[in-house]
């Protein structure tokens, strides 16, 4: 039997953190250097953004932590412990971590990768309106701006399709105008449709 058919069995097609039956795929707990029952979990896609960073923490949707903490299965219980350490300031999650043990092993794999010293916030690509940007939007300029190196001056109003994200940098995108890429401090755009 495949890994991901032996989890889903173990789970009950469910989401192993929030109990979800929707979008339910593997997620390889890191680090590790081969894949296995103990470091393997079945996650819905709302957990798997958040645990990534890709979106706020939603504080309501990992209230159930207090009862799926518990799990047998040392990957559940080493995502549980970086989630309640990342929403620390909430009290029921405070009081959570404070009941939740793990053996030496486990928490070294908790804090191996250093998830656990953040805060609930996530640095976001946002426009000036606090809209979420995601990689292929379209954004239309709020000032009219001067491309640094360049004779173009891209309008007020202008329309740029599908924008890249800079990697590193949550104040930046890039975008075409007038065919040539240009970087655009998302203070000076607004998400198209918001």
């Amino acid at each position: 039997m495949k890994l991901e058919e032996l989890l889903l069995k173990r789970s009950g097609n469910q989401c192993e953190l929030c109990n979800s039956a929707e979008g339910v795929q593997l997620y390889e707990v890191p680090p590790q250097s081969s894949r296995n029952e103990d470091n393997c979990i079945m996650i819905c896609a709302k957990c798997h953004a958040q645990i990534e960073q890709k979106e706020e923490l939603d504080s309501n949707h990992w209230k159930v932590l207090s009862e799926n903490m518990w799990s047998e299965v040392p990957g559940v219980q080493v995502v549980a412990w970086r989630i309640l350490n990342r929403l620390r300031n909430e009290s029921w999650a405070a009081d959570n971590l404070d009941l939740l043990y793990l053996d030496e092993e486990k928490l070294a794999w908790a804090k191996a990768t250093g998830d656990h010293e953040h805060d609930g916030s996530v640095d976001l690509h946002k426009d000036v309106n606090g809209n979420v940007l995601q990689q292929g939007d379209t954004v239309v300029l709020t000032k009219s701006l001067d491309v640094k190196g360049s004779t173009l001056n891209a309008k007020m109003g202008t329309v740029v399709k599908n924008i890249r994200l800079v990697e590193n940098n949550t104040e930046q995108i890039e975008g075409k105008i007038e065919g040539q890429v240009i970087v655009i401090l998302t203070k000076y755009v607004r998400k198209q449709g918001s």
